[in-house]
């Protein structure tokens, strides 16, 4: 298919039937290009015909897009096509349309990774699309490194147009430069030596700026006091091996009395691989809620 200019997005591939499924390129607003996929809500039973001899999904609902879209941020060194994205994905489209895009510096995204600084204009770029995609209503979910942009971005962008309607972050940590877990050693190894960068960009696929970051940006517990009253949801296992349970004990904390909800999970260990679909439903049923 030629490409087309769709307004502030680049649309560079879009499946046999358009309305059903976008492939896009974004440009963030310091210019760096995202790649993103929009994916219609999966009918549901209610959504077929009157009769109930058949769970076959109804193709008037598939082709309807649904008021919400769910805008979801991966972990760091994940990508839009990973597995555990795309499954994530899968059961999140039972509750709404959903929005999935690789942080700059992943998969086909430009740019290199700043670990969760600019990564907030990423996410904005895709609650953007969203929105302009008819959406009335955005939310957010992000995972580990997407779970601190969640929360940066709920606090941060309040715009028309790149606001989030609620935010959940699920294995999110709470304070940069954490280093209590042999896990969060090797990520600082990966993220701050030139060796380490190296293994990032041919091992996993992730090219990590090498830059420190100046100035150092607002933390994820600074962030939390200043996303209500929109709607916030920490998720966070008591098996994590990157992030303890006080990190999600904090940043419930610091959010005003009432105005954060806590999830936390038996058994369960780090970001979209360790969420069982279980969870992700219940996220899906809460982050739809009016």
């Amino acid at each position: 298919m030629t490409s087309a200019a769709e307004g502030r997005f680049h649309m560079v591939d879009v499946s046999w039937l358009t309305s059903v499924r976008r492939r896009a390129i974004l440009r963030t607003d310091d210019g760096v290009r995202i790649e993103a996929v929009h994916e219609p809500r999966t009918a549901s039973v209610t959504d077929t015909a009157s009769g109930g001899a058949s769970h076959a999904p109804s193709l008037t609902a598939s082709l309807t897009a649904s008021d919400t879209a769910i805008v979801v941020a991966h972990g760091f060194t994940g990508s839009v096509d990973r597995p555990a994205l795309r499954r994530a994905a899968g059961v999140l489209r039972r509750h709404a349309d959903v929005v999935t895009f690789s942080f700059r510096g992943h998969g086909r995204s430009g740019g290199r990774s700043t670990v969760g600084d600019r990564e907030v204009l990423d996410l904005a770029a895709a609650v953007r699309w969203a929105r302009e995609l008819g959406h009335a209503r955005v939310v957010t979910v992000g995972f580990s490194m997407g779970g601190s942009v969640v929360l940066r971005h709920a606090a941060l962008e309040r715009g028309a147009d790149t606001r989030t309607d609620a935010v959940a972050a699920v294995s999110a940590p709470a304070r940069w430069y954490y280093r209590g877990t042999p896990s969060m050693r090797r990520v600082h190894w990966l993220i701050t030596r030139p060796m380490g960068r190296l293994v990032g960009r041919y091992g996993l696929g992730t090219r990590i700026h090498h830059r420190d970051w100046d100035p150092v940006p607002l933390s994820p517990v600074e962030a939390v006091p200043l996303i209500a009253p929109t709607p916030l949801l920490v998720v966070h296992g008591d098996r994590d091996p990157y992030f303890p349970v006080d990190h999600p004990l904090s940043l419930v904390a610091a959010a005003p009395a009432g105005a954060a909800e806590l999830w936390l999970e038996r058994g369960m260990g780090h970001a979209e691989n360790a969420a069982a679909d279980g969870l992700l439903d219940r996220l899906g049923a809460w982050l739809v809620q009016p």
